[in-house]
C-alpha cells in the first residue's frame, strides 16, 4: 500500500488500542487495516513516514512487510500476531543483536524512540529490521562455494554464542541428542491413527508405510546414537534452516529469525542445515559429502575451539533426528488443511535422504574424520 500525505495524516493520529490477534491469512479488509496500523506504529514509535508498505510471505508467528520510507530507505517489519509471547520474541531479537555484536552477519533490529527492540504500545506489536538487499535463501539446497560460506558463517555464530551468558558450553552424552523412546511412542500412535481412518489418500498411504518403516528401524537408530561420544551443548540459533540463511551471490549476507536463547547440541544445528534433504539428494552421495566436508572445514577455521567430535558426529545426529521426527508424516492426521504438493514432495525427499544417510553413515563418517585430522 502506498501512502500519500492524506493517508499519513489519518494514520498518524489514530488512537492506539489493544490489538485483536491478526489471522494468518487476513482478508483484504483485515490486511489493509493491519497495514494502516503498521504505518501508525512506524510514525509514532520509530519516527518513520512510510511511502509504501507491501505484505510479503509470513513467518511462523508473524505477518511480514517490506517498508519503504519517504527517504527511499527500505526496512523489514515483523508484526506479532498475539502479545502472549512478546517476552520470548524480545529474547530472540536480543540474541540476534548479541550475535551481531560479535561480528556475525545478521539483519539489525531498529530500536524505537524509547530504545525498545519491540514496539508494544501501538495497536500491533512489531519489530523493525534493516533490509538485506539482493539476497536469496539457502532453501532448496547448498551447492558450490555456498557450502564453505555456510560453514564459515555458522562457525562464527557458534563461536560468538559460546560466550553467551545464558549458558556455558558443556559436554553431554551424545546418545541423548534424540529421544528414541518418545519417537517410538509417537510413531505407534501415528500408525494407529492412520489405521483407524476409513480411507487413505495416496500420500496418506505412503506416510503410513514410511511411519511403519521408521518404527522398524528405530532400534538401529538407538544403536547408532549409543556409540556417540560426549558432545557440546551450548546456546544456538535455534532454527538454523535454509529459509533463515540469506545469500548475496555465494556469501552469507545474514542469518535471521533467531529463537530465544536455549542450550542445544552443536552437532544438530550443523546438521540441520548441512543435511538438508534436497542438498543430500540433489547430488550424488560423494558430491554431497564433498560439500559437507567443505562446510565442516570452513566451520573449524572460523571456530578453532570446536571439537572434531561435534563435527564428525553431526552426520550421525542429523540422520537420527530426521528418522526420529514424525514431520511431515503426521501432518495429514494433525493438520490436514496444510497438506499440499510441496509438503508431500518434501516428506518423500526427507525420508529418502534420511535412509540414505543411515545406510552410508559409517563410510561417510570415516571420510569426514580423515578430512578433519
Amino acid at each position: 500500500m502506498r501512502f500519500d500525505e492524506e493517508t499519513m495524516s489519518t494514520a498518524s493520529h489514530r488512537p492506539a488500542t489493544e490489538p485483536v490477534a491478526a489471522p494468518s491469512t487476513p482478508g483484504r479488509t483485515a490486511e489493509k487495516e493491519q497495514i494502516m496500523a503498521v504505518a501508525d506504529a512506524l510514525v509514532r514509535a520509530y519516527g518513520l513516514h512510510p511511502a509504501d508498505i507491501t505484505r510479503i510471505p509470513e513467518g511462523t508467528a508473524t505477518d511480514n512487510y517490506a517498508v519503504v520510507d519517504q527517504t527511499g530507505r527500505r526496512h523489514f517489519a515483523k508484526v506479532y500476531r498475539t502479545r502472549d509471547r512478546l517476552g520470548l520474541e524480545r529474547a530472540s531479537v536480543e540474541l540476534s543483536e548479541y550475535a551481531a555484536g560479535g561480528g556475525v552477519a545478521t539483519a539489525r533490529a531498529t530500536r524505537t524512540r524509547e530504545h525498545e527492540l519491540i514496539e508494544t504500545h501501538s495497536r500491533v506489536p512489531m519489530s523493525l529490521w534493516s533490509y538485506v538487499p539482493h539476497t536469496a535463501t539457502a532453501e532448496g539446497g547448498l551447492t558450490g562455494a555456498r557450502w564453505a560460506a555456510v560453514g564459515t558463517a555458522m562457525g562464527r555464530l557458534h563461536s560468538r554464542l559460546a560466550s553467551h551468558p545464558a549458558a556455558t558450553p558443556a559436554l553431554e552424552a551424545g546418545a541423548a541428542a534424540c529421544d528414541v523412546v518418545t519417537a517410538r511412542d509417537r510413531f505407534e500412535r501415528l500408525i494407529q491413527a492412520y489405521e483407524q481412518k476409513p480411507k487413505l489418500g495416496e500420500f496418506e498411504m505412503w506416510a503410513l508405510r514410511a511411519a511403519r518403516e521408521r518404527q522398524a528401524i528405530l532400534g538401529d537408530v538407538e544403536r547408532t546414537l549409543a556409540s556417540l561420544p560426549q558432545l557440546t551443548v551450548q546456546i544456538l540459533h535455534g532454527d538454523m534452516a535454509g529459509p533463515n540463511v540469506l545469500f548475496k551471490d555465494d556469501e552469507v549476507a545474514a542469518i535471521v529469525d533467531f529463537r530465544p536463547p536455549a542450550p542445544g547440541y552443536l552437532a544438530w544445528e550443523i546438521a540441520r542445515l548441512g543435511c538438508d534433504p534436497k542438498s543430500v539428494l540433489d547430488n550424488s552421495a560423494e558430491s554431497w559429502l564433498t560439500g559437507y566436508t567443505d562446510l565442516t572445514l570452513a566451520y573449524r577455521d572460523a571456530h578453532p575451539k570446536a571439537s572434531a567430535d561435534d563435527l564428525v558426529s553431526s552426520l550421525r545426529v542429523g540422520c537420527a533426528a530426521m528418522l526420529c521426527s514424525a514431520f511431515p508424516l503426521s501432518v495429514p492426521v494433525e493438520r490436514p488443511h496444510i497438506v499440499d504438493a510441496a509438503l508431500e514432495a518434501y516428506g518423500r525427499v526427507r525420508h529418502k535422504a534420511a535412509r540414505m544417510l543411515l545406510d552410508r553413515l559409517p563410510g561417510m563418517e570415516e571420510a569426514l574424520r580423515d578430512a578433519l585430522h
